[in-house]
């Protein structure tokens, strides 16, 4: 197995874990949240499936400069299902992970991606792990949801 397909392996392992815990909230409880101040599950979905996708925009463009004059197809989206969510977002996960394909193994340590905006410039296969990171730290996040709403959590640890 090369580089990109361990790579493309952990995304699509992340994400095989993702839908499982998303497809087992309810539908009536996807508005839930913990309290006044945090995300509800569903806003958390989508904040990962945008995320997807904004991130894919910034690694193209080297940087967050990027994000200034891209349309977002998710901003005025609204959220319907989990399946409906998954289903607008699989075109965009696709490119993702074409890209990530094509990616020269150089490039994970030659490129660098321009965050200090946000306070941080990283190398391109840094970058690539911390987009997976940042799922899987919601999908925790999810998964302490439900313990809360005293639910059934998947087992993802298959």
């Amino acid at each position: 197995m090369n580089t990109n397909e361990l790579i493309t392996l952990n995304f699509e392992e992340v994400r095989r874990r993702s839908e499982k815990v998303w497809r087992a909230i309810p539908e009536e409880l996807l508005q839930w949240r913990p309290d006044e101040n945090a995300i509800s599950c569903s806003e958390m979905i989508r904040h990962v499936l945008e995320g997807e996708f904004l991130y894919h925009q910034i690694i193209i463009g080297r940087g967050s400069r990027a994000l200034t004059n891209i349309s977002n197809p998710f901003e005025d989206r609204v959220f319907t299902t989990v399946d409906d969510e998954l289903e607008f977002a699989q075109k965009y996960r696709n490119a993702f992970i074409k890209y990530i394909k094509t990616i020269h193994v150089n490039d994970l340590e030659n490129i660098e991606i321009d965050r200090s905006d946000v306070g941080y410039k990283r190398k391109l296969g840094d970058m690539l792990l911390r987009i997976a990171y940042h799922e899987s730290v919601h999908t925790g996040q999810l998964l302490s949801y439900m313990r809360i709403m005293e639910i059934e959590r998947p087992k993802i640890w298959d």
